[in-house]
């Protein structure tokens, strides 16, 4: 979990210097509409779409902007987002997960294969990374006084927690696929204040690279990241010190 929540703690540090605002909306959008299409458009009966509108929320998406992608998404000839994933490897061997969201598979099929093959890596099956990314829950959560830390991580275990981390100002809980939806009633009937959450693909194992391939990967990862379709690209590498800072600079 610590190579995990590194590059977190990584990623949101580059994303408040190049926030991608509107990339991000759209994200949050296509969740909403495929949670809507999955299971209606009552959040109290729909935990997908309650976990995005928490989503849209912690980023400050207008309200207006989450209600019509509801009701776009209720009206029988709105567009339907086929979810696809692609597993492959990058520069160095590194694993690499990326999820998408499309109404043109043929469009996300090829872009991601240009980007794999541009950047020297190589697409594989479906499955074939199986072995290295276990499905999880990460729920963020802002930390603050009122919480006791060591008594909420109790209550948190007792409803199916698996780990926690604290990462600046926030703690960040990790649950079993299974335990997700538990464990975010729980903190509901707590009525702890949520910034983020969501089902995340979590390497069980990392990859060092020297710093100049890794620059290479992560060149990768941002490509498919401006790609419309991408919803989430997860990978194992290592987020050492010298190439957080190599990062940074």
């Amino acid at each position: 979990m610590s190579g995990h929540s590194k590059w977190a703690n990584i990623k949101h540090r580059k994303g408040a210097q190049d926030a991608k605002r509107g990339k991000m909306f759209t994200r949050i959008t296509k969740e909403i509409q495929i949670a809507v299409k999955e299971s209606g458009s009552d959040p109290d009966s729909n935990p997908r779409l309650r976990t995005a509108i928490q989503n849209a929320r912690s980023v400050n998406m207008p309200k207006d902007n989450v209600n019509r992608a509801i009701k776009k998404a209720s009206e029988s000839e709105s567009e339907k987002f086929e979810e696809i994933t692609f597993e492959g490897y990058g520069t160095g061997g590194v694993a690499v997960f990326v999820e998408c969201a499309t109404d043109n598979h043929n469009r996300t099929v090829s872009n991601i294969r240009h980007i794999f093959s541009k950047r020297g890596g190589s697409l594989g099956t479906n499955g074939s990374l199986s072995f290295i990314f276990d499905r999880k829950g990460v729920i963020s959560i802002p930390k603050n006084d009122s919480i006791d830390v060591d008594e909420f991580e109790l209550e948190l275990i007792d409803a199916g927690a698996e780990d926690f981390e604290i990462e600046g100002d926030l703690i960040v809980i990790t649950t079993a696929l299974e335990d997700f939806s538990n464990v975010q009633k729980k903190l509901e009937e707590m009525n702890v204040e949520v910034q983020s959450a969501g089902l995340q693909r979590i390497p069980n194992n990392y990859k060092k690279l020297d710093v100049d391939d890794a620059k290479k990967l992560l060149r990768m990862i941002d490509e498919f990241e401006d790609d419309d379709d991408v919803q989430n690209v997860y990978h194992n590498l290592e987020m050492t010190d010298e190439l957080a800072e190599a990062i940074e600079e």
